[in-house]
């Protein structure tokens, strides 16, 4: 059951987004320096804000690509099973690749992704998250690129949404139900 009767606290400014995204493009700049072309695959949907936000910022020749995986549905909490709903249209083999993501909770989806997308060969294959939650971590896994750490919080805005709600919203605010 989606639920309506809950308030967004922000916790993360549109201010403090746009400079982290800015220097987190200079850190992948940095690391992917001299690639001919580096393949940024945004999972959906969550990430489609930060991708469109953080490409910009690259000065590092890049491919977009979008890979979709869900564990949520409408559900506050990952039910562990993931699903690939929509593959890459991009051959990754040899290329280096940066999985761009909005949110490391469990880490069920990520590693699921990235043992699916390891299999097809890529130079290079590395994770940037611009949410990580560590506290929920269940799967050893860790993003190279980390954009904020933040508590064990359901969280909203900039692309991410509850039950497909508030990805508008141009800052990371955390869900307050009235019964909390």
């Amino acid at each position: 059951m989606v639920r309506t009767d809950y308030d967004i606290v922000e916790l993360i400014s549109a201010k403090a987004i746009a400079a982290r995204v800015e220097s987190l493009a200079r850190e992948i700049d940095a690391y992917f320096a001299g690639t001919d072309k580096l393949i940024v695959v945004g999972l959906l949907r969550g990430s489609f804000v930060f991708i469109a936000d953080l490409a910009r910022e690259l000065e590092t020749p890049v491919e977009i690509d979008f890979l979709e995986a869900s564990s949520y549905g409408d559900s506050t909490t990952s039910s562990r099973e993931v699903r690939i709903l929509k593959d890459l249209t991009s051959e990754i083999a040899g290329h280096d690749v940066l999985v761009v993501e909005d949110i490391v909770d469990t880490g069920h989806t990520l590693a699921h992704v990235l043992k699916v997308l390891s299999a097809r060969g890529p130079r290079r294959l590395e994770v940037c998250a611009l949410l990580d939650k560590p506290s929920r971590r269940e799967v050893d896994i860790k993003a190279r690129f980390i954009g904020f750490e933040i508590p064990d919080e359901f969280v909203v805005g900039y692309g991410i949404d509850y039950a497909q709600r508030n990805r508008n919203l141009p800052y990371i605010g955390c869900v307050r139900f009235h019964d909390d």
